[in-house]
């Protein structure tokens, strides 16, 4: 069978794709480097089997932003949905806007007027890796506060979690009994941690981040099938040929540098959700299954926790 025909025969959701990021629209550092090429990027995706991705927004203003993007013209290449949250390092912004209720009550309205469009309350958490951004007791407070607002939106958690396990699992265990669940996004945590969320009913999601390392490998052999979700965080997770998993990759997309782009090429080193293949890859070769078996398991994984209400 040609391979672009069983590509795009699979079935993928990408649960985490940054795709407001200006890079996406030819800007980096504030420089045009190179055109638009949001339609390719989806086109990509589509032909590689990407049949959903959810959008991440990581505050206020890239709700809104996303929610232009997943209903503007691109909206016809693509099925795209988006979460509503504020990411763990930018929790200043609830209370920098001079009135963290008002904050918290316009991400409320955007998932109760967005309801078709909105699968998940995120992406929120806690990230000990990055305190010069946002401090400890300013982190948790405002992920209590989000997962009050997934447990009045009935919606399912998108998270993130850096260096925070024993505080991340002692805020969410609390809250547990009252929201939908969630995914721990971004994994790359030790088997300890998977096996630590994984009892707190969250499944795991991979991207190539979570592919880096040996440890990294074993700690995502070690999650179950049904505790799955697959992901790029586009533009970032880039599988480099330093990274463990890198071997095990077979389909490669051409690319050039951004200043020297060509429509039809990738631009070297920004992960688009097509490269989700080659999270599929590694994952498949590591764990000993086929590309199809984790792809139907993760399909049906996030189907369940993010559409079937829907």
């Amino acid at each position: 069978m040609n391979t672009a025909i069983r590509m795009a025969s699979r079935k993928i959701i990408d649960i985490g794709a940054n795709l407001t990021d200006p890079v996406f629209r030819g800007i980096y550092r504030g420089k045009q480097a190179h055109q638009d090429d949001m339609l390719q990027v989806l086109s990509r995706a589509s032909d590689a089997g990407v049949e959903k991705i959810i959008v991440t927004a990581g505050q206020l203003s890239e709700a809104h932003e996303s929610l232009k993007l997943i209903q503007g013209d691109e909206k016809e290449s693509m099925e795209m949905y988006t979460t509503v949250g504020c990411h763990p390092t930018r929790c200043n912004e609830f209370e920098k806007s001079g009135n963290p209720d008002e904050y918290y009550d316009q991400l409320k309205d955007l998932v109760t007027k967005h309801k078709e469009k909105v699968v998940a309350i995120g992406e929120c958490g806690l990230d000990y890796d990055r305190l010069k951004f946002c401090t400890k007791p300013v982190q948790m407070k405002y992920f209590e506060r989000q997962l009050n607002l997934a447990a009045e939106t009935n919606l399912p958690l998108f998270l993130h979690m850096r260096n925070a396990g024993e505080d991340f699992m002692d805020i969410y265990n609390r809250h547990r009994d009252s929201v939908k669940g969630g995914v721990a996004h971004c994994f790359t945590g030790s088997i300890e941690e998977a096996a630590q969320l994984m009892d707190l009913g969250l499944y795991i999601g991979i991207t190539g981040c979570s592919l880096k390392t040996a440890e990294n490998l074993e700690a995502m052999k070690s999650i179950p099938l049904d505790r799955l979700m697959v992901e790029t965080d586009a533009p970032w997770c880039e599988i480099r040929n330093t990274h463990a998993g890198s071997s095990h990759i077979k389909t490669r997309f051409p690319d050039k540098k951004k200043e020297r782009w060509e429509m039809g090429s990738c631009v070297k080193s920004r992960t688009e959700p097509c490269h989700i293949i080659q999270v599929l890859e590694v994952m498949a070769a590591v764990r000993g299954e086929t590309v199809d078996e984790i792809v139907e398991a993760t399909y049906q994984n996030t189907v369940k926790l993010f559409f079937d209400t829907r």
